[in-house]
């Protein structure tokens, strides 16, 4: 039987999605950084959105038995692994207060999980099986 996933879930997903996205944003906007430190942090960010999108879309793909190459899969493993490796060096070398630290990599955190609930929450809502009663 499946169940649709509930709306309250769906809203929560997008609003933590734009909350991390606009919090981690924002920071970046207002920080006292260059030019170039404000774009490495930004790939950054994109780049672990995309890891997390592909990373759940292959292992949900490979539990509906639906071939992924291994070289894929662990392509979007190792994309989710460097994306956070290199927030955490950036972050580690930045001189930046503590707070601001655990400010960008919360948001990071919180973009990248919401990420994946909504990836989940739109291939379920493409999947929904209709009643034809």
């Amino acid at each position: 039987m499946y169940q649709k996933t509930s709306q309250a879930f769906v809203s929560a997903s997008w609003l933590a999605l734009g909350t991390g996205l606009i919090g981690y944003l924002i920071g970046i906007w207002r920080a006292d950084m260059l030019l170039n430190e404000k774009g490495y942090y930004f790939t950054i960010l994109m780049f672990g959105l995309f890891g997390v999108v592909s990373l759940q879309k292959s292992v949900r793909d490979r539990m509906e038995g639906i071939k992924v190459s291994d070289l894929y899969y662990n392509l979007c493993w190792l994309g989710v692994a460097l994306s956070v490796s290199l927030l955490v060096i950036g972050l580690w070398n930045a001189p930046l207060l503590p707070s601001e630290k655990g400010y960008y990599a919360f948001a990071f955190v919180l973009a990248m999980y919401s990420a994946i609930a909504v990836q989940k929450n739109v291939r379920d809502r493409d999947e929904t099986i209709e009643d034809p009663n």
